[in-house]
């Protein structure tokens, strides 16, 4: 079946990369209103008939991410309620990602909990963009279509037409998303053995390959404090490595990450649009955004066609 119709909808997360995704597809953004009780809760309204349309909810649970989560949970069951004939929930950023397993005692698996929310609030179906951990899709019982920004940030390097490069992976962990990048790119591969003591403390141990003479490139699916990044960084340099850059889809960016970005030795850091830069990120020029809204206008443009999204992943 081929949907008639084809709405976008949005919060408060990234409403830039949403107007750029609905002028890729040739459309106009869906009218939501977006307001706030006294106490802080959230009143969400749709603002135009939604009955029988092929309806996705575009929202990134970035930070504040419990009021982004919260926005997108009411925006599907609205949509819901108002009789959609299908509704598509589009996460450029998965939040509460990161905790995806049961790994110390008695803690959530909250990539999980947030699986659960998500179909309880009436999604058909999940478009994601650069998991934390590709296994996460297997916590939902409906269709789930995860893309990767990695066709993005390639056609970076290839234009940038870089020499003597090699892809190094911050962690064995994302070895193989480094693996798939140094494939297209025709570039070796390095790994870094870190030791993870706590949530966002990392102590770098040795680096795995050869990258004496060779130009560097940290690929990462995203970039929170920013201290495992210059510590791998200023490993690498002290390796023999010429250069060091990095690229990640995420740009959380959190705590003083700007700061030790622009005092790291890092040449570039290249970040996806799936998170909206703040304005001290804005002004780091070390720090270069790529826009992944004509990605995810290609797979909306499919998924309403009934269309195959694998020719987005080459």
């Amino acid at each position: 079946m081929n949907y008639s119709q084809l709405k976008v909808f949005t919060g408060n997360a990234n409403p830039q990369l949403a107007a750029d995704v609905c002028e890729c597809l040739g459309c106009e953004l869906g009218d939501v209103m977006l307001r706030q009780f006294s106490d802080g809760e959230i009143h969400l309204q749709i603002l135009e008939n939604v009955r029988g349309v092929d309806a996705y909810a575009l929202q990134a649970t970035c930070t504040p991410v419990e009021r982004n989560l919260f926005e997108l949970l009411l925006m599907i069951d609205a949509l819901k309620r108002a009789s959609a004939d299908r509704i598509t929930a589009v996460l450029p950023y998965y939040g509460y990602a990161r905790q995806d397993r049961k790994d110390k005692p008695r803690v959530p698996i909250s990539a999980k909990l947030i699986a659960s929310l998500l179909e309880r609030a009436g999604a058909d179906r999940i478009l994601a963009l650069d998991l934390h951990a590709a296994q996460i899709q297997g916590f939902f019982d409906i269709p789930v279509d995860h893309l990767f920004a990695a066709p993005v940030l390639i056609e970076h390097y290839r234009t940038a037409a870089m020499q003597d490069l090699t892809v190094v992976s911050p962690d064995a962990g994302g070895v193989e998303r480094a693996r798939a990048f140094a494939k297209r790119l025709s570039a070796p591969l390095a790994i870094i053995d870190k030791r993870r003591e706590e949530a966002n403390v990392a102590e770098v141990m040795h680096i795995i390959g050869d990258v004496e003479g060779r130009n560097c490139i940290i690929v990462d699916d995203l970039v929170d404090t920013a201290g495992t990044l210059v510590k791998s960084a200023e490993a690498l340099l002290r390796q023999g490595a010429v250069s060091v850059s990095a690229c990640a889809t995420h740009a959380v960016l959190s705590g003083g990450a700007v700061e030790r970005i622009a005092e790291s030795p890092l040449s570039e850091l290249v970040l996806t649009n799936s998170i909206p830069l703040n304005d001290e990120a804005k002004q780091c020029e070390r720090i270069r955004p790529l826009s992944v809204a004509p990605l995810l206008a290609r797979a909306i443009q499919s998924i309403h066609e009934n269309g195959s999204i694998s020719t987005l992943f080459i």
